[in-house]
């Protein structure tokens, strides 16, 4: 029996045991990314789309359905960005969530199997759709055009004389949703608009070889009652013609708290998964197990591994939403405080904006903070909280409207935001902007389905808190210590341990077994050794990458920035329970004394610092003039001593000697990554006088020796 295991699935039935005294709805969803990690083709270093991600998502959502019998398999349109063409493609899975089959008889999606298409039978399977449609208080008429999708049927679901004529209304002759561009206003259904929905039969190019397969291209359904019965109506017409498969593409379905919809969709360099939200943690936690598991059983990883052992995400981040079983059961509008509250406790605390957050972070990062836009936006925000704190029953619109302006990054963009609130009430954005949801971004893809748990058991208990009570107040302006403080991990630790306090406080403490795994941060580690009385550790610490160039002008799927800046945490503690005074050991990189700061947490005294230096020279990027200083040389010097410890950090292999291949595991790569930590005695004689550096290159909380 897996003790660890048990227990923290007992934390997690205990945490929604605490959301759901509280009396609130609150679903969540996740969006984990995969990535072929031995692949090193564009489509999964840099690229959305190429030669194998669709089949990879073929493969993974034929297994997702059949781990959940009664689903169906719908083809419908994905997002499209500036300078792409079409819109991307997208893999749904849509399933009742009572667990009951749509229908029995319903014709599944082959998938790229084998599945010739007859027009003989599609043409029977029309006839008898048409006539499935036109009764039960439904009316229909069918008519042809030319070519492949040229079978059509136009019905409403009222009793009503249908005139069709293709020549008068051109909108019955539309071509395939899947071959034109979103228009600027979105893929809008005018016909679905005026209770119309116009069907299309027939057979059609799909999936990379281009074979025809038998088709059936759906409107945009207004309610999941109008198109269960649809899809019932489908299922005998199919039972009928003796239809078994058959490619379901066109308009995304409608969706409400009876249906789960999970999607794939292709995001550069991953698979993204947008999973269905769930009604508690504990099943999420089951649905998480299931994707993780397929991803591995289909060949696709959480995360890469790099030549010289650096274990980073998948690369497409791992965002978190949050919502209730309607709109209007939103907890962001059953509380209309909920929002403001937790932009300011955001504020409060950027151990939530940054302990978890991907590798690239800061003003022109995926997920800025509302803080990290121009000083102009920070001071207006706190203005448009004060009003919404004397708003008596804000509405869902006024609550949006208050904080959108504020809620993007600096080219005013509102999907690149840590809150991402365009779904939240938006009258801009047809057919999905007004669901009550608001996506966590700040958050990488995690290893593993239980660490995604845990996050997902944070952020509920979060906002079930603040939903009770506010408590971050007036916002605090951070100014430098922000991007100073708050890059060294010790200070985010300490900074999620003041969060984990405040649930506890609130009766929705986390438990040990989720909180231990919201602390582990074992991929920051670089290396440590004990000496004398005392262990030394350095830790990667976090680096804010500046923009290349206009950001208004990088608005693809990835922005050019300067990355070969890298910032280290340098921190010294007795070894023992002793208390060991350190105050006059030194520390020294390249030659230069390091002044370490005297902290105190849960595990005694340390002393501490941050380290920054150029790990490369970019191909693009800024200080043409400023070489690599790359190795990173430091001393460990006790007090009154000649000897000491040579601790060189390597970049890359330390005879410079190239890697033979990826690292086939994590144990290899933690293997490369001690290699480069590399653990030498300071002859007597070898040592220096320390250099003390120049006052403009130090910061209250690190040194910077790109400034020496």
């Amino acid at each position: 029996m897996n003790h660890d295991n048990d227990s923290f699935v007992a934390a997690i039935r205990a945490h929604d045991a605490a959301v759901s005294a509280c009396g609130l709805d609150i679903w969540i969803g996740a969006e984990p990314t995969f990535t072929n990690r031995l692949s090193e083709s564009p489509e999964w270093l840099t690229d959305a789309l190429g030669g194998t991600k669709l089949n990879y998502a073929c493969d993974f959502i034929h297994r997702l359905r059949d781990s959940l019998p009664g689903s169906i398999i719908l083809r419908t349109i994905g997002r499209q960005y500036p300078g792409e063409q079409r819109p991307r493609w997208n893999l749904g899975l849509y399933q009742r969530r009572d667990g009951k089959a749509h229908a029995d008889g319903l014709p599944t999606d082959p998938l790229g199997q084998s599945c010739s298409c007859a027009a003989e039978q599609m043409h029977t399977f029309w006839q008898y759709l048409s006539v499935a449609l036109d009764r039960d208080g439904w009316s229909a008429v069918r008519f042809q055009l030319e070519g492949d999708m040229g079978l059509r049927i136009l019905f409403c679901c009222h009793e009503q004389q249908l005139a069709v004529d293709p020549e008068k209304d051109s909108r019955l002759a539309r071509s395939s949703l899947h071959s034109q561009a979103i228009p600027s206003s979105g893929a809008v259904d005018g016909l679905a608009e005026e209770g119309l929905y116009l069907v299309a039969v027939g057979c059609a190019p799909t999936g990379p070889d281009d074979s025809l397969q038998p088709c059936i291209e759906l409107p945009a359904f207004t309610a999941v009652e109008t198109f269960m019965a649809f899809l019932q109506r489908v299922a005998q017409a199919s039972v009928d013609a003796g239809l078994t498969a058959l490619v379901w593409r066109g308009y995304p379905p409608p969706v409400d708290q009876q249906v789960a919809w999970t999607t794939l969709t292709p995001d550069p360099a991953v698979l993204e998964v947008n999973e269905a939200p769930a009604t508690t943690v504990s099943e999420f936690l089951q649905m998480s197990r299931s994707i993780f598991a397929l991803a591995q059983a289909g060949g696709l990883a959480p995360y890469r591994l790099q030549y010289n052992g650096v274990i980073s995400d998948s690369g497409g981040g791992g965002q978190f939403t949050l919502g209730g079983p309607s709109p209007e059961r939103s907890p962001f509008f059953v509380e209309p405080q909920l929002l403001p509250r937790l932009v300011s406790y955001l504020n409060h605390h950027p151990a939530l904006s940054y302990w978890f957050a991907p590798i690239y972070v800061g003003s022109f990062s995926q997920s800025p903070r509302a803080d990290e836009n121009v000083l102009e936006s920070f001071s207006e925000l706190q203005l448009a909280l004060q009003y919404l704190a004397a708003a008596k029953n804000a509405q869902p619109e006024f609550i949006w409207r208050s904080l959108s302006p504020f809620l993007v990054d600096t080219s005013g963009n509102a999907h690149r935001s840590e809150l991402n609130i365009e779904k939240l009430w938006n009258p801009y954005l047809p057919g999905r902007g007004r669901l009550g949801l608001v996506e966590f971004r700040a958050f990488r893809m995690t290893t593993d389905a239980e660490t995604a748990t845990a996050i997902a058991a944070m952020l509920r208990a979060l906002v079930a808190m603040l939903v009770k009570k506010n408590i971050g107040h007036q916002l605090i302006e951070w100014g430098s210590r922000l991007h100073d403080r708050f890059a060294l991990p010790f200070y985010l630790r300490q900074d999620l341990g003041n969060v984990f306090s405040d649930l506890q406080a609130a009766g929705l403490g986390l438990g040990r077994p989720v909180t231990e795994r919201l602390y582990a941060d074992d991929w920051r580690h670089v290396g440590h050794v004990e000496y004398a009385t005392c262990r030394f550790d350095v830790d990667q610490a976090i680096e804010f990458w500046p923009l290349l160039g206009d950001a208004a002008e990088q608005e693809g799927g990835s922005r050019l920035v300067d990355a070969s800046t890298k910032r280290l945490q340098l921190s010294l503690r007795p070894c023992s329970d002793q208390k060991e005074d350190l105050a006059a050991w030194q520390v020294l990189a390249n030659g230069y004394r390091v002044p370490l700061r005297q902290e105190q947490d849960e595990f005694g005294h340390v002393y501490l610092m941050g380290l920054r230096y150029r790990a490369f020279m970019p191909w693009a990027g800024l200080h043409p003039g400023l070489g690599a200083q790359d190795p990173i040389v430091l001393m460990l010097l006790p007090p009154g001593m000649e000897i000491g410890l040579r601790i060189t950090l390597y970049d890359w292999q330390p005879m410079a000697e190239p890697y033979d291949g990826l690292p086939d595991s994590l144990d290899e790569a933690y293997r490369r990554i001690r290699e480069r930590f590399v653990v030498e005695e300071i002859v007597p004689g070898e040592l220096a006088d320390a250099i003390t550096p120049p006052d403009d290159a130090l910061s209250e909380y690190c040194l910077d020796l790109r400034r020496i």
